[in-house]
C-alpha cells in the first residue's frame, strides 16, 4: 500500500472520528482536506484552493437553486398547505382500515412535492397529523413512526434538495434526477400503505377506524388543496414543459408560494421575515458543507483514492450488482451512526468514479443513494427525524418512536432491493420522457 493510499485512508478515518465527536461536518471535511492536500502537494497550494473554492461555489449561479427551493419549502410550511393536504386525504380514506395513517402518508407525499425536505415534512406533519391520530386513539409510537417514515418522502419526491446536492457533486442534470425519483417515491407510498394494512390486521386496536366523511365534506376538503396543485404545476410543470430551467423554477416556486400565502392571509410581514431568516440559516449551513466537500474532492484527487478503490472493487468476483450491494450495505451501516448528508458528501467523490468505471447508470445510483439516506433518517441509533420528533413530543419516548418506524424500515429495504434488481423502476420515466 503506497503512501498516498495510506494518507487517503487516514484522512477519511479522521473525518469520521471528528464527526462522531460532534465537530461540524464542514469543519471536519474542510480541515482534513486542506491539511491532507497540503501534505501531499504543498501548503501554499492548499491555501490557494481554500480561497478559491468558497468564491467559486458562492458565485455559481446554478447553485442558487438550493436557497430558492429551501425558501419555497419554508414558505409553504408557514402557509399551512400541509394541514389542507391531510384534511383532504383523511376525508377520503380516513374511514378505511388504518385510514388516518394512510392519509398521513399521502399528505406527506403531497407536501414533499412542494417542499423538498424530509425534516421539514416530518416536523410539519407532526404538528398537523399527530394530534388527530392521538385524538381518535391511535397508538402513540405507531403514530410517530408513520409520520417519521412519511417524512422521508421529502427527499425522494421532486423537488428534492438531496437530489440537487447529488447533481452538484456529480455534475448531473437535476431535472433528470427529479424524474428518476418519481416512481420510487410513489412505490414508497404504496409499500408504506401496505405495511399499515398488515399492522391493522395484526394490531387492530392500534388503529381505530375513523368516521366516514360525507361527500360534501370530501368535496370541500378537495377544494382546499388548489394552492398545492397550482404550486406543483408551476414548478414541476414548468421544468418538464420546457418553459423554465430548474433554477428559474425554484425562483418561480418562491414567488408562487409568497403570492398564494399573502393572498390567503397566511403570510404577513413577520412570518415572511422569519421564513427568510430560517432559509438563510439552512442555506448557509449547506453552502458551508458544499465548500468543504469540494475541498475534500481535491484532496482525494491528489491521492487517487477513487481510482484505486475502483480498480479494487471491479476486480472482485461479484460483478457490478455485487459491488453495488456492498456499497449499499456500507451506506446503510454508515447512515446508522453518521448524518446522511455527511455520508454522501464524504463518499460520493469516492464511489461515483467506481460506478462510472463499472458502467452503471449514475442517475440510478443517485436514486439508490437517496434511498439509503432515507433509511438512515429514521434508523437507530441516530435517526435524525426520530430525534427531532422526540424533542417535539417528549411524552412518546424515543424507544417507542424507533419501534414505530421499524416496520416501515422493512418496507424501505424491500423497495431498495427492488430498485437494485430492477433499475428500470427508476429509469423508465427518464427514458420515456426523453432524458437519456
Amino acid at each position: 500500500m503506497d503512501e498516498a493510499t495510506v494518507v487517503a485512508i487516514i484522512g477519511c478515518l479522521v473525518v469520521v472520528v471528528l464527526m462522531l465527536m460532534r465537530v461540524p461536518i464542514a469543519i471536519s471535511l474542510g480541515s482534513v482536506a486542506v491539511v491532507g492536500f497540503g501534505y501531499m502537494v504543498d501548503f501554499d497550494a492548499a491555501m490557494g484552493i481554500l480561497i478559491d473554492s468558497p468564491i467559486r461555489t458562492l458565485t455559481n449561479f446554478n447553485f442558487s437553486v438550493i436557497p430558492m427551493f429551501i425558501l419555497m419549502g419554508v414558505l409553504v410550511s408557514a402557509g399551512g398547505m400541509s394541514r389542507e393536504l391531510f384534511r383532504a386525504s383523511n376525508a377520503w380514506i380516513g374511514h378505511l382500515p388504518g385510514g388516518m395513517a394512510m392519509a398521513t402518508i399521502l399528505a406527506c407525499g403531497g407536501f414533499a412535492a412542494i417542499n423538498g425536505s424530509s425534516i421539514a415534512t416530518a416536523a410539519t406533519m407532526t404538528h398537523v397529523a399527530l394530534p388527530e391520530m392521538r385524538r381518535v386513539g391511535y397508538d402513540p409510537g405507531l403514530s410517530a413512526g408513520v409520520i417519521a417514515s412519511g417524512g422521508t418522502l421529502g427527499i425522494m419526491i421532486p423537488p428534492s434538495v438531496m437530489f440537487i446536492l447529488y447533481a452538484i457533486l456529480t455534475e448531473l442534470d437535476v431535472a433528470t434526477l427529479f424524474v428518476a425519483g418519481i416512481v420510487p417515491g410513489l412505490l414508497s407510498i404504496v409499500l408504506y400503505c401496505a405495511v399499515i394494512q398488515i399492522l391493522y390486521r395484526v394490531k387492530k386496536d392500534w388503529m381505530p377506524r375513523g368516521e366516514r366523511a360525507s361527500w360534501r365534506e370530501r368535496i370541500d376538503s378537495t377544494k382546499d388543496v388548489w394552492a398545492t396543485v397550482v404550486l406543483f404545476v408551476l414548478v414541476i410543470g414548468g421544468i418538464y414543459g420546457g418553459f423554465v430551467t430548474v433554477t428559474e423554477a425554484a425562483g418561480l416556486g418562491v414567488l408562487g408560494a409568497l403570492i398564494i400565502g399573502i393572498a390567503r392571509g397566511r403570510l404577513n410581514r413577520h412570518t415572511i421575515v422569519e421564513a427568510l431568516i430560517e432559509s438563510l440559516r439552512t442555506s448557509a449551513a449547506i453552502f458551508f458543507i458544499l465548500v468543504a466537500a469540494f475541498l475534500f474532492q481535491y484532496f482525494l484527487a491528489v491521492t487517487q483514492a477513487p481510482q484505486k478503490l475502483g480498480n479494487f472493487l471491479t476486480a472482485l468476483p461479484f460483478g457490478a450488482t455485487g459491488v453495488i450491494i456492498l456499497i449499499m450495505i456500507f451506506y446503510i451501516l454508515a447512515g446508522m451512526f453518521v448524518d446522511g448528508l455527511a455520508v454522501i458528501l464524504l463518499t460520493i467523490p469516492i464511489f461515483f468514479p467506481v460506478v462510472l468505471q463499472l458502467g452503471l447508470d449514475p442517475i440510478w445510483f443517485g436514486v439508490l443513494i437517496v434511498m439509503t439516506v432515507e433509511i438512515g433518517l429514521i434508523s437507530p441509533p441516530i435517526g435524525m427525524i426520530c430525534f427531532i420528533m422526540n424533542n417535539m413530543v417528549k411524552d412518546i419516548g424515543l424507544v417507542n418512536i424507533y419501534k414505530g418506524v421499524l416496520p416501515f424500515i422493512g418496507a424501505d429495504f424491500v423497495r431498495l432491493s427492488l430498485l437494485v434488481a430492477f433499475p428500470g423502476l427508476a429509469l423508465f420515466l427518464v427514458r420515456h420522457m426523453g432524458f437519456s
